[in-house]
């Protein structure tokens, strides 16, 4: 699979690894390390010479309980530094984490490529005209519920099932919308019991049959560390496990805070073909 990603193109035919440049103060895990530019950059620097594909750039925190901010909010801390980083790095994929139509459509218009919605178009109306519009490249994520109540949303029989219906329905909603280019991400975590994140790794290769590029976001997420009994800044190792198991089952994209092991992941994988 190629991905034309504004002019940038994207070859998947060996996987990715899309590195995490979180500009809140309050993710799960790096919430607050790099809101000032000056530390971004560094930041982003770092992750591209370790080999990240894609830097993906947040200004929303995702994590269960979190709080939403405004529209205002998310663009204050986002747009200044992705204009900062777009020229520093101006042969980069940046991806912008974001369920804000109008967010995304700034952001495309400072040069990102790649539009990362953890609703999939379910939160803002817009969202899908205006990525289908631009001709931009959108992952599309399931997520039961929202981050301030996705703990409530869990009960499901069949996991798997629930979706791959939903995929197909929303690869077929974007392609109504002109959008050529989907990427599906599963959502580990997103509203999920422990099993259920399990079940969905299991079952990875049966996304294939939708015949779109996997992206998997397992970096240091509660199914590892809770698994474990240890806290997230012991959970490299278990993610490291992980990715090289969604490798195994044909994931596309690896989302991570750390890109030279998940690197290191995909040239090992790579030496089983």
């Amino acid at each position: 699979m190629t991905l034309n990603c504004n002019g940038k193109i994207l070859d998947l035919k060996d996987p990715k690894v899309m590195g995490i440049l979180n500009l809140t103060p309050d993710s799960f895990y790096d919430g607050g390390k790099f809101q000032s530019a000056k530390l971004a950059v560094k930041r982003c620097a770092e992750m591209l010479s370790q080999g990240a594909d894609i830097i993906d750039v947040g200004a929303v925190s995702s994590r269960p309980g979190s709080i939403e901010i405004s529209e205002k909010e998310e663009f204050n801390r986002l747009i200044p530094i992705l204009k900062i980083l777009v020229k520093e790095f101006n042969s980069t994929i940046f991806s912008i984490d974001t369920f804000r139509s109008q967010i995304a459509k700034a952001s495309i218009d400072e040069g990102a490529s790649i539009i990362n919605d953890i609703t999939a178009g379910e939160f803002d109306s817009k969202m899908l005209p205006i990525v289908g519009k631009y001709n931009t490249v959108y992952i599309a994520m399931h997520m039961q519920g929202s981050p301030h109540n996705m703990k409530e949303n869990s009960n499901c029989e069949d996991i798997t099932s629930e979706l791959l219906s939903f995929f197909l329905d929303k690869i077929n909603t974007c392609h109504l919308n002109k959008i050529n280019n989907v990427i599906i991400d599963p959502g580990f975590g997103f509203g999920k019991e422990i099993h259920q994140n399990f079940e969905i790794l299991k079952n990875l290769e049966i996304f294939q049959e939708l015949n779109v590029p996997i992206l998997v976001g397992l970096s240091r997420k509660s199914m590892i560390y809770k698994s474990l009994k240890i806290k997230s800044i012991d959970a490299l190792n278990g993610t490291s496990v992980l990715n090289t198991v969604a490798l195994l089952k044909k994931a596309n994209i690896l989302r991570v805070h750390d890109v030279k092991e998940a690197k290191e992941s995909i040239e090992l994988c790579k030496k089983l073909v």
